[in-house]
């Protein structure tokens, strides 16, 4: 199955570099090809990121239910953005539009972060309950008072509110889509390198210790992992939904629970969902502008989810 997943990638991608605007076809503009090839570079990235970080969270949680959205990321980054905004108005008078900045974006990630590890430990370990009740607590906070901040702002949070729609940009940096593709890479190949201790936590923490593995530092590992891919991601293309849910599931269906290829088969896959959504969005013009690529997924993912888990229930 891992090399078929990789050829649906790359037909993926190659499906992205022919789609834009109202033509199909690879691009003869060198200005389009580059602005294409970095939409595909950043969804390559965010894509493999977020279902890697899904399967660590998953592992880690003990709970198939478990998505980054769950460590307060979003919410996070959200929070920081609206600051900074007010602040470049309060400043200035007037909004200023790049004062919402990937900045901004990934010091609010990782503040949440942190405070979401700090307060999720028991007795100095990371435990999975505490785990996801002080996630979902800190991202409805921090959400709440992104609204706040976000009222205060002449035009209601507006333009600073763009960079958190959960879109692909034209204009962002080489060298942030090279860090997020870099950061996917290497967070996949950690997954892989963690994959047997995986396995081994699968079974309980008694079983786990058993055989050697150190429960709380898997946990450590599997947390800040997860929490810096999910942040990379936020920084890029702000929050997506549904992929760190919905493609772990798909693979551990196709592929079956090891964590190993687990992780390769979700980053595999979850790459070639976003880049197919970027293209899907690309090939409808509405005449308000371009869907967001969370929209797509969160409509797409939502019903996918709901019957991959009534066909697990009937079984």
């Amino acid at each position: 199955m891992l090399p078929l997943l990789v050829v649906l990638l790359l037909v993926a991608c190659a499906l992205r570099l022919m789609v834009g605007g109202d033509s199909i076809g690879f691009a003869d503009d060198r200005a389009i090809a580059e602005i294409r090839w970095l939409r595909v570079i950043c969804g390559v990235g965010v894509g493999g990121a977020l279902a890697a970080a899904g399967v660590m969270l998953q592992s880690l949680l003990r709970n198939p239910l478990a998505s980054p959205d769950l460590l307060g990321l979003s919410a996070g980054a959200g929070l920081a953005v609206m600051v900074v905004a007010y602040a470049g108005y309060l400043a200035t008078g007037s909004i200023v539009p790049h004062a919402a900045s990937p900045a901004a974006a990934t010091l609010g990630s990782l503040a949440a972060l942190a405070l979401v590890y700090g307060l999720g430990q028991r007795r100095g370990l990371v435990d999975p309950v505490t785990l996801i009740l002080v996630g979902v607590i800190v991202g409805i906070v921090f959400g709440s008072a992104a609204s706040v901040v976000r009222q205060l702002l002449p035009d209601g949070g507006f333009q600073a509110s763009r960079l958190l729609l959960g879109r692909l940009s034209d204009d962002t940096p080489w060298a942030l889509a090279w860090a997020v593709l870099g950061a996917c890479v290497l967070g996949a190949g950690l997954g892989v390198w963690l994959g047997p201790a995986m396995d081994a936590a699968s079974m309980g923490d008694d079983e786990a210790s058993s055989v050697g593995v150190s429960v709380g530092r898997l946990r450590a590992w599997l947390f800040v992992i997860s929490g810096v891919l999910t942040a990379m991601t936020v920084v890029v293309a702000g929050p997506i939904g549904f992929v760190g849910l919905v493609v772990p599931h798909a693979a551990r269906l196709a592929l079956g629970p090891s964590h190993r290829v687990l992780t390769v088969a979700s980053a595999l896959l979850g790459a070639a969902a976003i880049v197919s959504a970027d293209a899907l969005v690309r090939s409808i013009d509405l005449p308000t502008g371009r869907l967001p690529v969370g929209v797509v997924t969160a409509l797409l993912g939502g019903p996918v989810f709901v019957l991959m888990l009534r066909s697990m229930l009937t079984r």
